[in-house]
C-alpha cells in the first residue's frame, strides 16, 4: 500500500503554481522568452539593485555581531546537546552544498573575464589583475556565506532550541506569533521554495553547460541543447537515487568524496603551476580583498552607472539569496548542537578561506598562462564562452586528458549533491517541516529541479535561468531582513532568562531519589523499554495531576505527546514564555575504561527533562510520582520568579508557544 504524501497543501500547490507560471512563459512564448526574462531582470535590478547591496551588507554585519557578541555562547539546541556530525564531515557538507558547481564553472572563468574586461581598470594590465582577483574574492567570500548563515542560524536556533518545525516561517515566530500558521507563513515558505528551485536550476544549468563543454573536449560531443537535456535527465536520475538513500548515506558520502577530488585537483594545479608565485599572490589577494571590503560592500556605482554591476555583483547577490533557503536549511539540519559562535565562525570563514585559495590557484594560474605561453588565446576563448574555460586552461598543463576527466566528474558530483540535498530541503519546507516524508515526493522535487533547468535552458539559455533567479530572490530579501531582527529578539530573550535562572538554585538531578535507589541505578542502569514504561506511566500520571490542579486553580495547563515519544506539561502565558516541563527518552554512552573496547558503545537510557528555555535538563528516572510532582513544582516556582522579574519584558518577543528543545 502506497503511503500518502505528507504536504502542507497551500505551500505545496502555491509553489508549484508559481514555478509553472515561469515555465509557461517559455512554453507559450518560446521565441520571445529570452527577451521577456531579460527585461524582467533589468527592471528588477534597476529598481531594487540598491536593496540587494544594502541587505547583504546588513546580513554580514549582523552575523558577525551574533558571533562575537554575547549571543555567541548560545547553543543551537539544548545546553547539553552535542553535534550530530564529525567536524570534518560537517565542513565537507557545508562546502559541497554551498557553491560546488559555481566554483568549477567560474574558477578560471571569472578571474579571466575580469582580467580581460575589468570594471574600471585598463584590460590585461597589472591593475586589471588586481581588480580581477579582488572582485572575484568579493563575490565568493564572506558576503555569500553571511547570506547562508542568516537563514541557517535562524532555522537551527528556533528549530532545535525551541523545537519549532524546520521551515522558514519558524524563524519569524517571535515577530508573527501564531500568524506564521496562516497566509503570511504560507507565503514565506512559498517564496523560499520558488527561490530555492530557481537557484538550484541556475546551478544545474551552469553545471550541465560545463559538462557538455568537457565532453566536447574529451569526446568531440557537440555543444548543443539537445545534448544538454539528456545530460540533465541522466544526472537528475543519479541525484534521485542519492536522495532516496537519505541524508546520512547519500549526501554525506558524495560530499566527502567531492571534497577529496577537488583538493587533489587544486593541489595538482598548484604543484605544476607557478607554485611560488601563487603562494605570494594568495597573500596579495587577501590584502586586496580586505582593503576594498567596505567600499565594495556598498558600492552601487551610483555616480558612474555601469551594467557591469548588474551582470556580476547584483546577480551574484540575488543568486546567493535565492540559494539561501536551500543552503540555510541544509546547514541547519546538520548543525544541531553547535554554538552560535562555532556555527557562524565555521560557516562564514572556513568555506570562504578554501574558496579564496581555490580561486587564487586557478585564477592566477590562468592569468599567468594567458600573459605567457597562451599569448591572450586563453582569455579570448573564455570571453567567447566561459563554460569551456576550465578545459582550455587544462590544455596548457600536463595530463590534460586526466584533469579534464576529473573536472567533468567533479562537476557531475556537485550536480548530484546540489540536486539531492536541495530536494530534501524543498520537500521538508513543502511538508511543513517534516523530515521523514515519502520517497515519492522527494523524487518529485528532484525531478522538478531538472525540469525547471531544462525548460529555462530551452527558453532562453543561461540568461533565462539568471533572470528567474533574480526575480525569485526579491521577495525573499525582505523575509531575510525580518529573520535578522527575529534572531535578535529571540536571542536577547534567552540571555535574559539565563541571567535570572542563575539567581535561583537549580533542582539537583538526584534530589528525588533515596540513596538506595541512586546506588541501584548506578549498578544496573535501566533499559530502553523500562524507561519508556516509566515515562508513559509514572511521569504521565504525575504531569496529568499537576495539569489538572493548575487548571482547577484558574491557570490553563495541558499535556501533549510529541512524535518522538516524549511528553510535556504546558501552561500558556501572555507576553512571556509558556511554562513547559517536558520529559524525553535520551541515550547516553556509558564510559569505557579499556582501550580494548571497540565497536558501538554501550548505551544508558534516561528519562531526561527539558524546559522552555532550552536550558540543561537532568535524569529523573526512578522518581516516585510524589517526587516527580515536587520536581515540577520546583521548576514552576523558578519559572514564576523569572517571568515576574523586571527583565521579563525582554521575553515578550519570544515565541508564546515555543517548546523546549530536547
Amino acid at each position: 500500500m502506497l503511503k500518502p504524501f505528507i504536504i502542507n497543501p497551500p505551500v505545496f500547490f502555491g509553489a508549484v503554481g508559481v514555478i509553472a507560471m515561469f515555465l509557461a512563459i517559455g512554453v507559450l512564448f518560446p521565441a520571445d522568452a529570452g527577451a521577456i526574462f531579460g527585461g524582467l531582470q533589468a527592471g528588477i535590478l534597476n529598481a531594487f539593485g540598491w536593496l540587494y547591496l544594502l541587505a547583504v551588507g546588513i546580513f554580514l554585519v549582523s552575523v558577525i555581531l551574533f558571533c562575537f557578541g554575547r549571543f555567541g555562547r548560545l547553543k543551537l539546541g539544548p545546553d547539553e546537546s552535542t553535534p550530530d556530525f564529525r567536524f570534518v564531515s560537517w565542513i565537507a557538507m557545508l562546502f559541497a552544498a554551498g557553491m560546488g558547481i559555481g566554483l568549477m564553472f567560474y574558477a578560471v572563468g571569472e578571474p579571466m573575464t575580469h582580467f580581460m574586461l575589468p570594471p574600471t581598470a585598463e584590460p590585461r594590465s597589472i591593475q586589471a589583475t588586481r581588480e580581477a582577483m579582488s572582485v572575484t574574492f568579493f563575490h565568493w567570500g564572506i558576503h555569500a556565506w553571511a547570506i547562508y548563515a542568516v537563514v541557517g542560524l535562524s532555522l537551527a536556533y528556533f528549530g532545535y532550541r525551541y523545537n519549532l518545525p524546520l521551515t522558514i516561517r519558524s524563524g519569524l515566530y517571535p515577530l508573527l506569533k501564531e500568524r506564521i500558521n496562516g497566509p503570511i507563513g504560507h507565503a514565506v515558505d512559498i517564496f523560499a521554495i520558488v527561490g530555492t528551485v530557481f537557484g538550484i536550476a541556475t546551478s544545474l544549468g551552469l553545471g550541465v553547460s560545463q559538462i557538455n563543454a568537457g565532453l566536447n573536449y574529451l569526446l568531440g560531443i557537440p555543444i548543443d541543447p539537445m545534448v544538454q537535456l539528456p545530460l540533465i535527465a541522466g544526472i537528475t536520475l543519479l541525484a534521485t537515487i542519492s536522495v532516496v538513500s537519505g541524508l546520512e548515506k547519500g549526501v554525506r558520502i558524495l560530499s566527502e568524496t567531492n571534497l577529496v577530488i577537488a583538493i587533489l585537483l587544486m593541489v595538482f594545479v598548484l604543484v605544476v603551476g607557478p607554485t611560488g608565485d601563487l603562494l605570494r599572490d594568495f597573500v596579495q589577494n587577501l590584502g586586496l580583498y580586505l582593503d576594498t571590503l567596505v567600499l565594495r560592500t556598498f558600492n552601487i556605482y551610483a555616480y558612474e552607472p555601469t551594467p557591469w554591476i548588474d551582470a556580476w555583483t547584483l546577480f551574484y547577490w540575488a543568486w546567493w539569496i535565492s540559494w539561501s533557503p536551500f543552503v540555510g536549511m541544509f546547514i541547519a539540519r546538520i548543525s544541531r548542537g553547535r554554538t552560535v559562535r562555532e556555527f557562524v565562525t565555521a560557516v562564514l570563514f572556513i568555506p570562504a578561506g578554501f574558496t579564496f585559495f581555490w580561486m587564487t590557484v586557478f585564477g592566477n594560474t590562468g592569468i599567468f598562462i594567458d600573459t605567457g605561453v597562451a599569448a591572450g588565446a586563453l582569455g579570448q576563448a573564455i570571453v567567447d564562452d566561459v563554460s569551456v574555460g576550465l578545459f582550455r586552461f587544462f590544455e596548457y598543463l600536463p595530463l590534460t586528458g586526466l584533469t579534464s576527466t576529473l573536472a567533468v566528474l567533479l562537476v557531475s558530483i556537485f550536480f548530484i549533491t546540489s540536486s539531492d540535498s536541495g530536494s530534501l530541503v524543498v520537500d521538508s519546507i513543502a511538508a511543513g517541516g517534516e523530515t521523514q516524508t515519502t520517497t515519492g515526493q522527494r523524487i518529485f522535487w528532484c525531478a522538478m529541479e531538472g525540469v525547471v533547468a531544462a525548460s529555462l535552458l530551452l527558453a532562453g539559455g543561461l540568461g533565462a535561468l539568471q533572470s528567474a533567479t533574480v526575480a525569485s530572490a526579491l521577495p525573499f530579501t525582505f523575509v531575510m531582513l525580518a529573520l535578522v531582527w527575529s534572531l535578535f529578539v529571540g536571542m536577547r530573550a534567552d540571555l535574559a532568562q539565563q541571567v535570572h535562572r542563575t539567581a535561583v538554585p537549580p533542582a539537583h538531578p538526584a534530589a528525588g531519589h533515596t540513596w538506595q535507589r541512586r546506588l541501584a541505578l548506578m549498578l544496573k542502569p535501566p533499559g530502553k523499554a523500562e524507561v519508556e514504561r516509566f515515562i508513559d506511566n509514572e511521569v504521565r500520571q504525575a504531569l496529568q495531576q499537576v495539569a489538572g490542579e493548575l487548571t482547577a486553580r484558574g491557570r490553563a495547563a495541558s499535556l501533549s505527546d510529541q512524535e518522538d515519544g516524549s511528553i510535556a506539561l504546558r501552561s500558556p502565558a501572555e507576553g512571556v514564555r509558556d511554562f513547559i516541563y517536558g520529559v524525553s527518552l535520551v541515550e547516553q554512552p556509558l564510559p569505557s575504561f579499556t582501550p580494548m573496547a571497540v565497536g558501538k558503545p554501550e548505551m544508558r537510557f534516561e528519562a531526561h527533562t527539558y524546559f522552555s528555555s532550552g536550558g540543561r535538563g537532568y535524569d529523573i528516572t526512578g522518581m516516585t510520582r510524589e517526587q516527580l510532582i515536587a520536581d515540577v513544582l520546583v521548576q514552576f516556582e523558578r519559572y514564576l520568579r523569572l517571568v515576574q522579574s523586571p527583565e521579563a519584558r525582554l521575553l515578550q518577543g519570544a515565541p508564546e508557544h515555543e517548546a523546549g528543545a530536547r
